[in-house]
C-alpha cells in the first residue's frame, strides 16, 4: 500500500480518547486521512494516562502525521448527541468518508473510573448480571454503533462510497460462561454489521467486523491480571498490541487492500480461535 493512501480522506473513529481506538486513528492519520478523535467526555483519554485531553490526542496526531485532527465529545445512547456530532464533523471536515465504531467494551455502568477500570467481576453471566448493567453493556456496544451508523452513513450512500469498520470481539463468536452479556452485545455487532453490509453492496460501501482477541491496551491492562506466559513475543500464544488492531483496519479500509471485502467479521487474535464461522 502506499504511504498516504487515505489522504483527503476524513475518518471518524469512535471511542478513539485512548486504548484502541487511539490506535487505530493515529493509523489512518499515519496514512494520511484526516481523523476525529471521540470520546465520551473531553478528558476522558486522561483516565489511563494517554492523554491530557481529547483536545490534546488530536493536535498530537495531527502534528505527528500532518494531517488535520479534530475531537468532539459525548454520549452516543443518545441519538440527539449522535445528530450533532455529525453535523459538527461535517461543519469542520466534510463528509465522513471512513467510519470505524469502535466505542463499546465490557465496562459496567460504573465506567472506566470504576473497579478494575470498569470490568465487572462478580456475577457477570447470563442470568446473574444486575438489569441496570445488561441494559449498559448493550448500550455501550450495540446503540452506539447503530446509531452513528444511522447518522452518518446515508451520505455515503448518497456519494456511493464509504467504508465502514465495527469493532467487535473474538467474545462474541463462543459461548462463554463469564462476560456473557458483553459476548451476546458483540455478536449483535457482528450481525448488525452483516445486515448493513447486505444493504450497502450495491452502493459501493464496504462494511466489516475487525474482532480483536485480548489486546494490551492500557484500560485492558488496569483490568484484570495478566498471564506472564502469554506476554511471549516469540510466540502467537500472545497478548495482541493495538497496532496490530490498527493495521487491520487500516488494510480494510484501503483501496489496495480491501476493495472487494464486505460483510466479513475477521478474527484479529493470533489464532487463538481458529474454527470456521
Amino acid at each position: 500500500m502506499t504511504e498516504k493512501h487515505l489522504a483527503g480522506k476524513t475518518a471518524w473513529v469512535t471511542g478513539s480518547s485512548r486504548g484502541l481506538g487511539q490506535a487505530i486513528a493515529a493509523q489512518l492519520a499515519g496514512a494520511g486521512a484526516n481523523v476525529v478523535i471521540h470520546g465520551s467526555t473531553m478528558n476522558s483519554s486522561a483516565y489511563f494516562k494517554e492523554g491530557d485531553s481529547l483536545a490534546a490526542v488530536a493536535e498530537k496526531i495531527a502534528k505527528e502525521n500532518g494531517v488535520r485532527a479534530i475531537c468532539v465529545a459525548g454520549d452516543l445512547t443518545r441519538v440527539d448527541v449522535v445528530k450533532d456530532l455529525v453535523k459538527q464533523i461535517r461543519d469542520e471536515l466534510g463528509h465522513i468518508d471512513i467510519l470505524v465504531n469502535n466505542a463499546g467494551g465490557d465496562t459496567g455502568s460504573a465506567g472506566a473510573a470504576g473497579a478494575n477500570a470498569g470490568k465487572i467481576v462478580e456475577g457477570n453471566d447470563a442470568l446473574f448480571l444486575p438489569y441496570e448493567e445488561v441494559r449498559t453493556i448493550f448500550d455501550r456496544n450495540v446503540m452506539t454503533c447503530i446509531n452513528v451508523c444511522k447518522e452518518a452513513v446515508p451520505a455515503m450512500i448518497e456519494r456511493r462510497e464509504g467504508w465502514v469498520v465495527n469493532i467487535g470481539s473474538i467474545a462474541g463468536m463462543a459461548g462463554l460462561v463469564g462476560a456473557a452479556i458483553y459476548a451476546s452485545a458483540k455478536a449483535a455487532v457482528h450481525e448488525y454489521t452483516r445486515c448493513l453490509a447486505a444493504m450497502l453492496r450495491p452502493h459501493g460501501i464496504h462494511v466489516n467486523v475487525v474482532a480483536p482477541g485480548d489486546t494490551l491496551s492500557e484500560r485492558f491492562k488496569a483490568s484484570r491480571p495478566l498471564e506472564d506466559e502469554r506476554m511471549n513475543q516469540a510466540s502467537l500464544e500472545r497478548y495482541g498490541w493495538p497496532v496490530e488492531i490498527a493495521r487491520a483496519v487500516e488494510f480494510l479500509v484501503s483501496p489496495e487492500g480491501g476493495s472487494y471485502i464486505t460483510g466479513q467479521v475477521i478474527r484479529v487474535d493470533g489464532g487463538r480461535q481458529i474454527w470456521a464461522g
